[in-house]
């Protein structure tokens, strides 16, 4: 027995080295099934997907493969020298002097299988890169005698084929780790942190002692390290050996994408398959945008500001430049967009407001509001609109009450307007999820609409491109293909001058802050109530920008102004955009005329912009405007009085008043003249009303109907 046990130990070598020649010659059934070196490449994908800005430059790493983990295809020349020896000494030591099968391998493997139960492998490195590239020849467990010779004769076939250096670099590519790291980029950038040609030799024998055994346990690594150490007379100590192991075996592997500045643009753009797609961001500007508003967060931390979000886009193409969603790891919430997130609009709306009231004609920018107490009944109770200041500047233009930024003068040109008209102009602009004019009340317009930053820029970017709205683009070429008009050239125009009169905003920001540049520029911002959110949106002649800072939780800043939080970011955003090419002033467009206004109150006389026929028609005469639609700001109208039944009959008072005008309306009540002026103090009775405001030639200019109930 123990006799043909030996003579079959001295013929299977014979006859396995007589069937592999025989197949060497005579096998041929393959070559149509080996890819060419070129197609391996070529089909070789990242797990990652890039992000490149307008430029080609790189601005994100995104991952969307999660089968396995495979980062850029690595060049033989690119990958440290000390691991490629590792490799082939540990996996196929004759690699260069075999045609893709080690016979002395194979026969020795052979023998020693045979006379014991220890399975030792003798497969090369082309044999294994042949498994690698048929699922077919892959399968776990012990091979079959026919699907073994099926990878001997693919593997000759790949060595007529490919060079050797093609082969290695193919295969050091393509096989596996640990986990689910593939190939030696991702296995030097995960394990290590390191590009593969920057590994240490410990290092390198560590990767290469993973090939044979990916998830062996660490003590099982160390050992096969230290023996690979040891036939290769390496002389790394041991102790080294193990501390490069538990130092970067012993957790879980990490690879963070190379370049992370656009997360948001690269989820929202990177879908199914792609692995590289160009948006329309600068990676310049993104890069700028992120750094200043992560260095002004970073000051704010102690008036408990955590949050902040900022987008650039170019007025004339809508093209997005610079879209920073959030801080990134500085966030308190990571993944959310602070660009897409909706919040409380604060002021900003207010330019909305005034452009469409001068293309109504109800207003000019010398039309004279009244900055006082106001209280105005609604179905909830008694509506009390403050300024931010919490005083009362009293007559004021419309000039100066938009670029100051003035609350009460806002509520009465909603009233002027009507919710629902503010509300559809407002949808014309492309704010979403809105409601009707009566859910908001007057508190529309001081801004508890809920909006966000992304339609806040694209609204003001409407009033840059003169009134004339067109989607943003993240896409290169996708938008821009629908204009519509929301606002009149003129008006846009009015409002844009407005914005940018440094004096006129003066009463309420002073003339030197952060929303005054070297060169034009248009701003409005705007803070939320309880200061939970703070805005700043303008425009220069090329570029619209907004940012957004607060809390993403919800939580009120800390003393944090209009000026003192979003507006810093916003300027130095602006002069970075045109630190080579200053902003100049908005041409006049046709329908403008100027006059020399002056409306009788401290702030003066200047030269003011009018909307052709609205102009004074004489030097030093009140603004015709203000002849023009005036209207009764309070009570509005259908609106019902309730009597406080704690307060005696006699000594309860309601104020009528009216915007635009002169100073010298009558007002009659129910057919009876009670009166003149802006404002007029009366008795209320209870009863339904009639109230007109007639001129001096007893010509009705407006009316309304309310009713006085008795005591609740």
């Amino acid at each position: 027995m123990g006799r043909i046990r030996h003579r079959r130990i001295l013929y299977f070598p014979v006859f396995l080295v007589a069937l592999l020649l025989a197949l060497y010659i005579f096998a041929d059934y393959n070559k149509g099934q080996i890819s060419e070196f070129k197609d391996i490449y070529q089909s070789y994908r990242k797990s990652d997907a890039i992000l490149k800005d307008r430029h080609g430059e790189i601005l994100h790493e995104y991952r969307v493969d999660y089968q396995a983990r495979r980062l850029e295809w690595t060049g033989l020349d690119d990958i440290s020298p000390s691991l490629i020896k590792a490799v082939l000494y540990s996996e196929d030591k004759r690699f260069y002097s075999h045609s893709g099968v080690d016979i002395l391998a194979f026969l020795r493997a052979s023998v020693q299988n045979l006379v014991s139960n220890r399975r030792i492998g003798a497969s090369t490195i082309t044999m294994q890169l042949a498994s690698m590239m048929d699922r077919g020849l892959r399968s776990g467990g012990r091979r079959s005698v026919l699907k073994k010779l099926k990878q001997v004769l693919a593997a000759w076939e790949i060595e007529k084929r490919w060079s050797k250096k093609q082969i290695l670099e193919a295969y050091l590519n393509l096989v596996y780790f640990r986990g689910e790291l593939q190939g030696i980029a991702a296995a030097s950038r995960g394990i290590f942190q390191k590009k593969p040609d920057s590994l240490s030799p410990e290092e390198s024998l560590v990767i290469a002692s993973l090939i044979r055994s990916p998830n062996a346990g660490l003590e099982d690594i160390a050992r096969r390290v230290k023996a690979l150490n040891m036939s290769m007379g390496a002389g790394i100590p041991d102790k080294r050996i193990d501390n490069t192991v538990m130092q970067n075996l012993s957790t879980p592997y990490k690879i963070k994408p190379a370049v992370s500045i656009a997360p948001h643009v690269a989820r929202y753009l990177i879908k199914d398959e792609q692995r590289e797609v160009v948006c329309t961001l600068d990676r310049r500007i993104q890069m700028f945008v992120t750094e200043v508003l992560r260095g002004h967060i970073s000051r704010l931390r102690d008036q408990n500001v955590t949050d902040g979000a900022a987008i650039v886009v170019d007025n004339r193409t809508g093209d997005i430049l610079a879209y920073v969603g959030n801080l990134g790891v500085d966030s308190s919430y990571v993944y959310l967009d602070g660009i897409r997130a909706k919040r409380q609009a604060g002021s900003t709306l207010k330019p909305f407001l005034y452009a469409h009231a001068f293309d109504r004609l109800l207003l000019t920018p010398a039309s004279e509001l009244i900055d006082s107490p106001l209280d105005v009944t609604t179905e909830m109770g008694i509506y009390r609109p403050e300024n931010y200041d919490r005083g009362y500047k009293g007559p004021v233009t419309a000039r100066i009450a938009l670029a100051s930024s003035l609350n009460i003068p806002a509520v009465k040109v909603l009233m002027l307007l009507g919710q629902d008209e503010f509300v559809g102009k407002l949808n014309e602009l492309g704010f979403s999820d809105l409601k009707d004019g009566e859910y908001y009340g007057y508190s529309l317009a001081l801004g508890t609409l809920d909006v966000s930053l992304y339609e806040l820029v694209n609204a003001y970017r409407t009033i840059a491109n003169n009134g004339m709205y067109s989607s943003l683009n993240i896409v290169p070429g996708s938008g821009h293909i629908e204009k519509k008009r929301v606002f009149s050239k003129q008006a846009s125009f009015i409002v844009s001058d407005i914005l940018s009169d440094r004096d006129a905003r003066s009463l309420t920001f002073g003339l030197e802050n952060p929303l005054s540049t070297g060169f034009w520029s248009a701003v409005k911002t705007g803070t939320s109530k309880d200061m939970r959110d703070n805005w700043c949106i303008g425009f220069t002649e090329r570029y619209t920008v907004g940012v957004w800072v607060g809390n993403f939780s919800g939580e009120s800043m800390w003393n944090v102004s209009g000026i003192a939080g979003a507006a810093p970011v916003w300027h130095e955003i602006v002069r970075y955009l045109h630190r080579d090419t200053p902003s100049r002033p908005r041409p006049q467009p046709e329908g403008i005329t100027v006059s020399h206004v002056f409306t009788g109150n401290r702030y003066g006389g200047k030269h003011e912009y009018f909307i052709k026929g609205t102009e004074p028609s004489a030097v030093g005469q009140i603004d015709r405007a203000n002849v023009i639609n005036p209207r009764i700001t309070y009570p509005s109208r259908n609106m019902t009085i309730a009597l406080d039944p704690d307060i005696p009959t006699q000594y309860q008072k309601i104020f009528f008043e009216y915007s635009g005008g002169p100073g010298d309306i009558k007002w009659v009540l129910n057919d009876d003249v009670i009166g003149e002026g802006r404002m007029l103090k009366w008795s209320p009775k209870e009863g339904h009303h009639r109230l007109k405001i007639v001129d001096r030639d007893n010509v009705a200019l407006d009316e309304v109907d309310f009713q006085v109930g008795p005591p609740m």
